[in-house]
């Protein structure tokens, strides 16, 4: 089995489906990856024990709590040759550190949502650790991706469902 290093970029699949919670990352991502034939990794998965529960406790996390994090994500986006992360990357530094772990293939989807069907959302899911009080905290960090050139636009996934197709279409173009 070859590793996503020996892979050459015009095979290589490596995509962040990035944006505040609730915007609906893992939809995206598991939809993604079921229509791209990809790996799926759910970014909250690979938060730490404390991480999770200083969320949980309604603590917003610091650059400090993710960057570990950040870089458990790296780590996955560079292990496979065709793999699809959930994860927030809310800053740029943060998706500059990806870039650095996952290379010249990475390409982002932002979920651009408003702030307060998120805070509605996020309200009434069950069974996770993000509160919604912390969706303020995520728009406070949030530094969208204006100008970046490896990252695709699209709604928040309430307004998605039927996008999977030309977005995948859109991943597999070249940079």
């Amino acid at each position: 089995m070859s590793t996503a290093a020996s892979q050459p970029a015009s095979e290589r699949l490596a995509v962040v489906v990035m944006g505040v919670s609730g915007s609906g990352k893992t939809t995206v991502g598991r939809r993604l990856a079921e229509a791209m034939g990809a790996e799926f990794i759910d970014g909250d998965d690979l938060h730490s024990d404390a991480a999770r529960a200083k969320m949980a406790a309604g603590g917003a996390l610091t650059d400090d709590d993710r960057w570990p994090w950040l870089d458990r994500v790296g780590a996955a986006l560079a292990r496979g040759p065709r793999v699809i992360v959930a994860c927030s990357a809310l800053r740029r530094a943060y998706r500059d550190r990806l870039r650095a772990a996952a290379g010249p293939s990475l390409r982002f989807v932002y979920l651009d949502a408003d702030i307060e069907t998120m805070r509605a959302r996020v309200a009434r899911r069950k069974g996770h650790y993000m509160p919604a009080s912390l969706v303020d905290s995520q728009f406070a960090t949030l530094e969208p991706p204006k100008g970046e050139r490896d990252v695709i636009t699209a709604p928040d996934e309430a307004r998605l469902p039927a996008s999977i197709a030309t977005l995948a279409g859109e991943l597999a173009k070249p940079l």
